[in-house]
């Protein structure tokens, strides 16, 4: 044991580990890079999420049809091949440069590559989104949408107004679960240039030859930030609770129940 323990001290280059782990302005540029590319990537997945559950559910065939073929076929594609594909074979499909080095959107300056990693990530996560947000509104009571629309709404508004306020409650807890995946797949990122910290801990080790301490490093980082987004998480989800305990109590407050009328005897009777 006391053999072991002094061999990793005399491979483990501690100073190196701890220049990786507490030297945020190494990492900053690439912590940033993971978090925004991962929020960014969340929020438009999401939206491509409701799109298709909606085109899955639509009593158009056509759409129903795309839908689900779009599912399937990302769903079975592993996500670096996906990325490889916008990245690499979009632009010879389409003959044009899609992703040149450098892209000015919205008066930034952004890399190409950085443009094609959100667009590959979004495609692959929609469609995994998409069947969270189908089954948080196929778990919703039929009845409703049938209530909604003979009060006069229609299908659209019912939806937005009755069904998805009340999916939310289950679309939420596995979103975040796919939140967490998606935090470790912007490292698949690095294999197109993207400089997120996957890509800075293997330049780094290109540089050192040090993977126990950069990779180690790196593993800490990622734990850290998934276990800061889990304590996000679980406030969401306790504020999602208590909202809606509170509507559910003011709607039972709201309707009281009539007075009973059995075991009264009428007065002509007596």
């Amino acid at each position: 044991m006391y053999e072991v323990l002094a061999a990793v001290r005399l491979h483990f280059d501690w100073e190196l580990f701890a220049e990786r782990l507490f030297g945020i302005d190494l990492l900053w540029h690439a912590i940033v890079t993971t978090v925004v590319v991962s929020i960014i990537v969340q929020v438009l997945a999401t939206a491509v999420g409701v799109v298709s559950a909606l085109s899955w559910m639509s009593r158009y065939r056509i759409l129903r049809i795309l839908a689900r073929v779009y599912v399937m076929v990302i769903r079975a594609t592993p996500p670096i091949v996906t990325i490889f594909y916008v990245y690499f074979a979009t632009p010879l499909l389409f003959g044009v440069d899609l992703f040149p080095g450098r892209m000015h959107i919205l008066g930034l300056q952004v890399s190409g590559a950085i443009v094609a990693g959100i667009l590959a990530l979004t495609v692959n996560d929609g469609a995994f989104n998409s069947e969270i947000i189908r089954a948080g509104i196929t778990s919703i009571d039929p009845g409703q949408m049938d209530a909604a629309q003979a009060l006069g709404m229609r299908q659209q508004q019912a939806m937005r107004r009755i069904i998805l306020p009340q999916a939310v409650r289950v679309i939420i807890p596995p979103l975040g679960n796919q939140f967490n995946s998606l935090v470790k797949m912007t490292s698949l990122l690095a294999f197109i240039g993207v400089q997120e910290m996957f890509l800075n801990a293997q330049l780094v080790y290109a540089r050192t030859f040090r993977p126990a301490e950069v990779f180690t490093a790196v593993a800490i980082w990622y734990i850290v930030l998934l276990s800061l987004w889990n304590l996000v998480q679980v406030r969401i989800e306790r504020r999602l609770a208590r909202g809606f305990q509170a509507l559910d109590r003011r709607a039972t407050t709201r309707v009281k129940p009539a007075p009973s009328e059995l075991g009264k005897v009428p007065r002509s009777s007596l």
